[in-house]
């Protein structure tokens, strides 16, 4: 039973807002919150202690067969592959936890396996590329969303991304070019007809 003396969102949102502490871990290990105290020990770089938590949830937790798969490509084990899903519902923003806790030596290993997990889910690089923008590594995120153009061509909100990343480097015909491509692709889709509006009127 959690001890609500610390309330539990506090703390799952100073995990989720980059803010863990030692207050918080001791609150996961108390109430028995085994998903977060697994969190805790990988971006705390204890990746076998991670690994062994995210086991015990197996079959439990949907989230822990993806964990255990993290710790294991961190730890150079042979691990079977992530589900779509699995990259669709935790890979990005788990890739936003490591950047945000400096923790770029797992992210650049995770990179690695891009094509792998392309493989899976075509998807993979869009996700790279948009949580690196995000993170305003601009660079990063805009070769990864080029490279999404190899997996996704046909994928609206990658050229609407893509537009995003020439308007910020002041190629606004780069821009338009990006916007027009989504519009053939999907003429009503409404990100791009705004957008265009806007670039247009500029």
């Amino acid at each position: 039973m959690i001890n609500m003396s610390y309330d539990y969102e506090k703390a799952k949102n100073k995990l989720l807002t980059f803010a863990l502490d030692d207050e918080c871990q001791s609150f996961f290990e108390k109430n028995n919150c085994i998903l977060e105290l697994a969190y805790c020990n990988l971006l705390k770089g204890e990746l076998e202690g991670a690994e062994n938590l995210f086991k015990h949830l197996l079959g439990a937790d949907p989230r822990a067969h993806w964990g255990s798969i993290l710790c294991g490509i961190l730890l150079n084990k042979l691990t079977p592959y992530p589900t779509y899903f699995e990259l669709r519902n935790f890979f990005e923003i788990d890739i936003n936890l490591l950047i945000n806790y400096q923790r770029g030596e797992f992210v650049e290993e995770l990179i690695r396996y891009a094509d792998v997990f392309s493989s899976v889910n075509s998807e993979t690089y869009k996700y790279l590329g948009r949580v690196f923008w995000a993170n305003e590594i601009f660079s990063y995120g805009k070769f990864f969303l080029e490279q999404a153009k190899n997996y996704m061509y046909n994928d609206p909100e990658l050229h609407i991304l893509l537009a995003n990343v020439y308007i910020q480097e002041g190629r606004i015909d780069r821009a338009l070019n990006s916007v027009n491509t989504c519009l053939c692709i999907l003429p009503e889709y409404f990100p791009a007809i705004d957008l265009k509006k806007k670039l247009m009127n500029n």
